[in-house]
């Protein structure tokens, strides 16, 4: 009896950044669910232990004798070629907006925006920047709803503009200008970088500029790569983003339509997930020296069951002359800051360990599950369990 034949999916997807990586952790996962599928042919942009068969890989004559039965990939020139073998094909989106006649893998560029400028107006920042990729259209709409964030709040953003010559491009002349405008910057400053590598690049040029990061000047990335990440000095704190589940999803539609279920053109979003704070956010950018103070009495003292009085308490100080400080100062009050950061302990420990709920709310001092589930739905709009279960690792 022959064997059947197992589903063949070309992945054209770079594997260099985290982006990739995640990507194609997700569709394997999904093959070995619900598979398995075959994948001989997976093209690594830049990967260099194939540099000799480069040719041969890019060639859509060798893709089309190998006979695929669905596509993943990420923009590029060849996308029209693709579509023109009328095989399921799948966009990770990167260079150019989302094709409505395509299936398309996009970001949340709106949120992941929001996201970040959230992170610093909760440090405190009054002055702010934004450096990307111009040329990026997700760049760009980060940029754009970043800017509008911190509008919002009153504040306005600097905005870096990249060289129009692409020969100034290049990184060692445009880490001088870079340099330049991170100095020119009011202080203390938090700037949001449109990704990790991005994030990389200011830490350098902070680095080589003189400036303190994050006294001087704060940084966040985006994508939460912890190769990029780790290695920045000092480390990048990073939005986070969901793309395994996003892989995974992509391969659920890719895997109907290869069974020949008839689809109109199908859009997967990549979500934000978090915010993972590293020590080039980790500042509270504050003048008023007793909010500084009450701040870090909150989070040396996150893992306790802390109420308003223990912080008046240990300042000796008012309540309402803490609140009012706090309210012109941070536009929230105490009471909202013990319970922000709070809560952000909660999520860091959902997500980075197996612990049982019942083990957390015991380790922060809650009387029981149910308070904590209680608390932590009031400001995340899900239990504990439904936030691990939708944000965590798989």
């Amino acid at each position: 009896m022959s064997m059947k034949r197992l589903p063949r999916v070309a992945l054209i997807i770079e594997s260099t950044a985290s982006y990739g990586r995640e990507l194609i952790r997700g569709i394997v996962r999904y093959s070995r669910m619900h598979g398995p599928w075959f994948f001989p042919w997976v093209f690594y942009n830049d990967d260099v232990c194939h540099i000799e068969r480069m040719r041969e890989r890019t060639d859509l004559d060798y893709l089309r004798r190998w006979c695929p039965d669905g596509i993943i990939t990420r923009d590029a020139k060849d996308i029209g070629r693709l579509t023109r073998l009328n095989i399921p094909l799948f966009v990770a989106v990167g260079m150019n907006p989302p094709d409505p006649h395509l299936n398309n893998i996009t970001t949340d560029d709106i949120t992941i925006g929001r996201m970040a400028a959230e992170h610093l107006l909760e440090r405190g920042f009054r002055y702010f920047g934004f450096c990307g990729f111009d040329d990026m259209v997700w760049s760009r709409q980060r940029c754009e709803s970043f800017i509008a964030r911190i509008a919002e709040a009153g504040f306005q953003t600097n905005i870096y503009k990249q060289p129009k010559s692409r020969a100034a491009r290049t990184w060692d002349r445009e880490e001088i200008i870079l340099m330049k405008w991170l100095r020119e910057l009011p202080k203390p400053v938090g700037v949001m970088a449109c990704n990790d590598r991005r994030g990389q690049h200011l830490t350098e040029a902070c680095a080589k500029a003189k400036l303190e990061v994050p006294y001087e000047v704060a940084i966040i990335g985006v994508d939460n790569d912890d190769h990029v990440c780790d290695i920045s000095n000092p480390p990048l704190s990073s939005v986070a983003l969901d793309v395994e589940r996003a892989g995974f999803q992509a391969s659920e539609l890719l895997d109907r339509m290869m069974s020949n279920k008839k689809m109109k053109p199908q859009m997967v979003v990549v979500c934000p997930t978090r915010v993972v704070t590293r020590q080039s956010t980790n500042i509270v950018a504050v003048d008023d020296a007793l909010v500084s103070l009450a701040l870090h009495f909150i989070h040396q003292n996150a893992n306790r069951p802390i109420q308003v009085n223990n912080v008046i308490k240990d300042l000796k100080v008012s309540r309402n002359c803490l609140n009012e400080k706090f309210m012109k100062t941070l536009r929230r009050s105490v009471y909202d800051e013990i319970k922000r950061v709070r809560i952000d302990l909660i999520s860091q420990m959902l997500l980075e360990t197996h612990l049982p709920v019942s083990d957390i709310a015991l380790s922060l001092g809650y009387n029981s599950t149910n308070h904590i589930a209680r608390y932590f739905k009031h400001r995340m709009g899900m239990s504990p369990q439904e936030y691990r279960k939708l944000h965590g690792h798989k």
